[in-house]
């Protein structure tokens, strides 16, 4: 069994939009119940920045996306954040 497999979570595609950039990722969130929403990641006062996966960043100004696995984004740059749908988890190797 792979490390942190028994963890039960959801992942949500979410928009986020700094002052110069647009940027849409997975967000990794508790399956249901407390804290389970965006904003409740969002308003908790001892995280200070979200980690997102699988990221498209785009300038506000225009020009071609940049891809990247992973980013951390500081909550004191976010201006506008909302959850796009979730990501259908994935599926198990069979062997």
């Amino acid at each position: 069994m792979e490390a942190g497999a028994h963890i039960e979570r959801r992942v949500e595609r979410v928009h986020f939009e700094t002052d110069r950039h647009l940027i849409i990722g997975n967000v990794t969130l508790p399956p249901g119940g407390y804290q389970s929403r965006l904003s409740d990641s969002l308003n908790r006062p001892d995280i200070s920045f979200i980690p997102i996966v699988d990221v498209e960043v785009s300038s506000l100004d225009g020009g071609d996306p940049e891809r990247h696995d992973f980013i951390v984004i500081g909550k004191d740059q976010i201006r506008i954040a909302f959850p796009i749908g979730e990501v259908p988890p994935e599926q198990p190797p069979d062997y």
